[in-house]
């Protein structure tokens, strides 16, 4: 090989290694963002849903303030547009949360017919959430508002977790809904979001089902017609995910169902009639021997389906009417309740099949002061539940059903809709005159403290990290140590 010839080699060679090295570092830059991505912390660091990453409303890696009041440890407060009781949804630094906004657009309201019966008589005797102390408004009366006739816009909202500061907003839908709520208490933003960190689901009910990205471009609608809800009190169930599937309960006056959709096309997967009325529980998914299953409860049974295949695996009955509470699951068994008109709330074994009632699945079970609204709380072996919706905390052994405080005032609170939540070896029971008590897990008759906003609160927190989101009437709050 001549002089000229080896000096053309060896550039040849010397930019052919570069080509490689070239080539590694980019394989390896590749490899690092894969990693990255695959390794981003997972759902139990945030609350992607109605009852948190476990569905039982524990934040198992957050530590939130104990003390805090409209001076301390409010990280930032916003108005949130419209009106909405459902609780908002965290994940990463996106804070998702539902809402019905005025358009101030009015339509005539139809005149009425002559020969049609009451409003009370629409409803199913033996199925009416009617009113009493402790039940929706209190007292005065009971049914639906008047018939809407205003425009609203159904929105999810997506906010900066550090500063509150609206990052996207996207209009689902926008009309006249065709049934109004109750009158004091409902709203047409009841049911929570979810997300599974890549989309974010919003569910406005007889609105339809939204799949979002995380940027707020829509991916697919749903639309599963109009609910007749009992009394025209207003909807209320979320729905829930299972790896690719997600499940929306759908207990009306009118043909009730539950049905499964992939959540990456909305392609209905199975559906389900239901011999129910009207209910409000959220459907809460559980393992066993590996396997999924979805949890319903309401007047008539409490039933599970396999998530693959839709098929009813067991049911159970016992509930009372009117059931809003939503299940949880721990220790094998889960855990079911209500309190309209009486007072149930059974242990269920897993793994048994076809009816249940009355047989040795039943692990223990208990009949007084349990929930109307509030969802229960189950807190590692501890099961906490309020009575009706007062200002009475109950705490269990939620393995063996015994009673470790029965219906104890919780003083301070007055009212309760919200679901007590726990992190960090607390728990924070939310009252409707803006008081919320932290109580010590271990011994809930101990008081840590107790804080004042002002503000009403009906909806749910949430928690994730080191911050407490708390719903409003009119104001969003992110309470957390500066």
């Amino acid at each position: 090989m001549n002089a000229k010839a080896l000096k053309l080699w060896m550039q040849l060679r010397t930019a052919s290694a570069a080509i490689l090295r070239g080539s590694i570092y980019a394989g390896v830059a590749l490899s690092m963002i894969s990693v990255g991505r695959a390794a981003q912390p997972a759902s139990d660091q945030y609350w992607p849903e109605w009852r948190g990453p476990l569905g039982n409303g524990v934040a198992p890696s957050a530590s939130p303030p104990v003390t805090w009041s409209e001076t301390e440890h409010i990280r930032w407060k916003v108005k949130i547009p419209g009106s909405g009781t459902s609780t908002p949804i965290i994940w990463d630094n996106q804070v998702f949360i539902q809402t019905a906004i005025p358009t101030g657009k009015k339509i005539e309201p139809p005149a009425p017919k002559s020969d049609a019966p009451p409003a009370a008589a629409e409803a199913p005797a033996g199925n009416q959430p009617g009113r009493r102390r402790g039940g929706p408004g209190g007292g005065g009366g009971f049914g639906g508002g008047p018939k809407p006739t205003e425009v609203l816009r159904f929105v999810i909202l997506c906010l900066d977790r550090q500063t509150g500061k609206t990052l996207w907003q996207q209009t689902a839908r926008e009309e006249v809904p065709h049934e109004g709520h109750h009158r004091t208490d409902g709203s047409f933003a009841s049911s929570s979001p979810v997300t599974d960190g890549k989309h974010v689901f919003a569910y406005f009910g007889s609105r339809g089902l939204y799949c979002y990205d995380m940027s707020g471009k829509l991916q697919w609608s749903q639309d599963f017609g109009d609910m007749r809800i009992a009394l025209s009190f207003g909807e209320g169930s979320s729905p829930t995910l299972s790896g690719d599937t997600i499940i929306a309960n759908w207990d009306n006056e009118d043909g009730s169902f539950i049905i499964a959709l992939d959540k990456t096309t909305g392609k209905t997967l199975w559906k389900q009639a239901r011999d129910e009325r009207t209910s409000w529980s959220t459907p809460l998914v559980v393992e066993h021997n590996g396997k999924p299953q979805v949890v319903t409860t309401a007047t008539g049974k409490i039933r599970s389906y396999d998530v693959a295949s839709g098929q009813l695996l067991w049911e159970c009955g016992g509930l009372t009417r009117n059931v809003i509470p939503s299940p949880v699951a721990g220790h094998g068994m889960v855990y079911c309740m209500s309190g309209f008109q009486g007072n149930a709330l059974k242990a269920i074994r897993l793994g048994g099949t076809g009816d249940l009632t009355g047989s040795d699945a039943i692990v223990w079970s208990h009949g007084k002061s349990t929930p109307y609204v509030p969802s229960p709380l189950l807190y590692d072996d501890k099961l906490y539940f309020f009575a009706a919706n007062n200002e009475r905390l109950s705490c269990f052994d939620a393995k063996t059903g015994r009673s470790l405080v029965d219906a104890a005032p919780m003083a301070g609170l007055a009212g309760v809709y919200a679901s007590p939540v726990g992190a960090n070896g607390k728990v924070y029971l939310v009252g409707r005159n803006g008081v919320t008590l932290a109580v010590k897990q271990s011994d809930p008759s101990e008081v840590l403290a107790t804080n004042k906003l002002d503000e009403k609160f009906d909806a749910s927190p949430a928690i994730a990290g080191k911050d407490l989101l708390l719903r409003g009437r009119e104001y969003l709050y992110c309470i957390a140590e500066k």
